[in-house]
Parts: C-alpha cells; structure tokens; sequence
C-alpha cells in the first residue's frame, strides 16, 4: 500500500469523521451492504460513545443514528473482550428503544432498533465471520410463522415480528478469512486490514477511500490516532500475555494436581499392599500355632485357599 493510501480504523472514523453529516456516506454505505436496502442517514443521536472514561476509550466506541424509516442504528466498534457483552447490547437496545418513545405515547411509537457490533475478540465457538438475530414466532407444532396485524398508515396491515423486534448483528471481524468477492466482504476486509482496492464499487467504500486517509487529518489528530492504536495494540498484548501465562499456569497447576494424585494413589497402593504383606505373615504366624483356615480368614480377610498354601 501507498503511503498516501494509508487508510485510518473504522472506530477511529466513528469517533472522529463519520458523525460529521458532510461524511454520512461512509456509514450510509456500510449499513446499505450489510442491511440489504438503502439506508439514508437522518441525524446522528446523542450516543454514550464519547462520554466514557478515559481509560476507557480506546477499547469501545459507538455512534447512534436515526434514519430515513425513523428507525434507530447503533453501530459498536468492540476492541477488546468482555464478558457479559450479549448482556450490554441487549441493554443498549431496551434503552434506546425507551429513551425515544415520550410517556404517554402509543406503542405504535416504538422504533425499530438495529443493533451492529464490530467485534475484534473472540466471541465464543462459530465458524462464520457474521452472525444476524432477530426475533420471530414459529408454531411449535404446525412450524409457521406469526404474522401480527398492526396499523400503518391509517390501514390495517400484517407484519412478521422481525419487522418490529429489534435485530442484532455480530461481527467477528478476525474470522474473516476470505478473498473478498462482495461488497460486504471488501467492508469486512477493509474492517481487518484497513486497505480498501483501488476499484472498489462497494458503497461506501469509494468515499472512504477519498475522506479516510491518514495523511490528510492534520499532525495533531495523526498524533492522536498513533497514540490510539498504541493504547488497542498495547491493551491486546497485555490481555493476550495475561491469557497466556493464565494457560502457563492452568498447565502447572494441573500438572501439579497430576504429581499430587499420583502421590496420593502410590500412597494408597504402598499401604494396600503393605497392609497385604502384614496380613499374609499374621496368617502364617497364626497357622504355625495350629489356628484354623476359617479362625484366619476371619481375621486377615485373606482367601481360605491362598492360607492353606502357606
């Protein structure tokens, strides 16, 4: 890549470019590829992206927009793990579905809510690079899907729950793997590697190659973007040397525990047959004062015929 293609992080871009309405293009073109229709941005909303601590920053940014439907879209760039992370976004979503409906509003009011995480951890086991949620009502014995009737537009009218219910996408942008093909793939890619081709068609993709350039933000927000991606790259190394000698230490302590029980089970076969050895010279001590099998076996627990051939 060029120098002068050197193109800045998404979650940078969230931060810092794409709130501005004048770059609303990147964004609308990313949410067009990967929601399947045209997305139009209206108004970016008031997001919690920002206001966290400065320690903070770096590992999480968000940016909450209202689109041409009146539906809201929450876009997450996620660095580093966290533990309850389908708990969070779940809350995101019921807050923001509540924070724009007034009391004493009709239900009807309630947006739909997208929710979209960029995700460069490891979620948990998939084999896919995007995993998309929605909720939907199956018959548990005929296998059909609900539809609910609802009003629009002064008609009456039948929708599938997933057009109302809130929708989750994840993506798990470092099992991506592929050569990309779609325009989805190339934002993926771009997502990864940050280089985005030349001939890119992708929406979206085309004017961020012209607006997200690192060489045309001026010395100071260069300044500040190195030092983010120090704080992300220094973050992994430390969560990752952490896993690591997590791992170094689980494998000691199960060796450990592995001497421990094999101590534990010589020292029970060193008594068993230390206990085995006393018993057959009391059997052979008794039998030399002419006490029966019987009397014997009741005493040592040892087998009649192994005592007669003492």
């Amino acid at each position: 890549m060029e120098q002068k293609d050197k193109y800045i992080r998404f979650d940078w871009a969230v931060k810092r470019l794409l709130r501005n309405k004048a770059n609303f293009g990147v964004l609308e073109g990313f949410l067009t590829v990967l929601l399947g229709e045209p997305i139009r941005i209206v108004e970016i909303l008031e997001s919690e992206g920002n206001q966290q601590r400065e320690s903070e920053k770096f590992n999480r940014v968000d940016i909450k927009a209202r689109n041409s439907k009146d539906e809201i879209i929450i876009v997450e760039v996620q660095n580093t793990r966290e533990i309850y992370y389908l708990e969070r976004i779940l809350f995101g979503v019921a807050k923001a579905i509540t924070e724009h409906i007034e009391l004493g509003e009709l239900y009807s009011q309630v947006k739909k809510v997208y929710s979209i995480s960029i995700l460069y951890f490891d979620i948990g086991k998939g084999n896919d690079y995007l995993y998309h949620g929605q909720n939907s009502f199956v018959g548990v014995h005929t296998g059909d899907f609900l539809e609910v009737t609802t009003k629009e537009k002064d008609a009456i009218v039948r929708k599938l729950p997933a057009e109302i219910f809130p929708e989750y996408f994840l993506i798990r942008v470092n099992e991506f793997n592929k050569v990309a093909v779609t325009p989805l793939e190339e934002w993926i890619e771009y997502l990864k590697t940050g280089i985005i081709r030349p001939d890119t068609k992708a929406p979206g993709l085309e004017e961020a190659r012209r607006k997200l350039i690192y060489y045309n933000m001026d010395r100071a927000e260069q300044l500040a973007y190195d030092e983010h991606i120090n704080a992300v790259m220094i973050q992994n190394d430390v969560l990752s040397t952490a896993a690591e000698e997590g791992r170094e230490e689980g494998w000691q302590k199960g060796m450990q525990d592995g001497r421990q029980e094999g101590l534990a089970e010589g020292l029970a076969e060193g008594l068993e047959q230390g206990k085995q050895e006393k018993n057959i010279e009391n059997a052979r001590t008794m039998k030399a004062l002419n006490i029966s099998s019987e009397v014997i076996h009741q005493v040592t627990g040892l087998p009649i015929k192994d005592i007669e051939e003492l």
